[in-house]
């Protein structure tokens, strides 16, 4: 796993890009409080070597809570700036400072 952050000179965004080794996955999607848990908003693509790629432009100055969907489970980050505890799911989230 692996978080990648590219603050943008030219306006207060950073391009984050989130990595995930999951060869025996299908699918895997971003989900998150940028894109209010929705997981057909961001879903990753999958590299030929079964990582799963993508990007997304975030507002500087916040923190987002965010997990991985594979299939039909929840990752964890273990790349994340911080975990924070959910009780609506009773498990943590993955934070990311921007």
């Amino acid at each position: 796993m692996s978080i990648k952050k590219q603050y943008l000179k030219s306006k207060p965004v950073c391009k984050v890009t989130f990595t995930l080794p999951a060869q025996e996955a299908k699918k895997v999607a971003l989900v998150g409080s940028f894109n209010d848990w929705n997981d057909t908003k961001t879903p990753l693509k999958k590299l030929k070597n079964g990582t799963f790629k993508g990007s997304i432009d975030l507002q500087t100055g916040c923190s987002y809570e965010f997990r991985y969907l594979m299939d039909d489970t929840y990752v964890n980050d273990d790349q994340a700036d911080s975990y924070i505890w959910n009780d609506f799911a009773a498990a943590e989230n993955s934070v990311l400072n921007v």
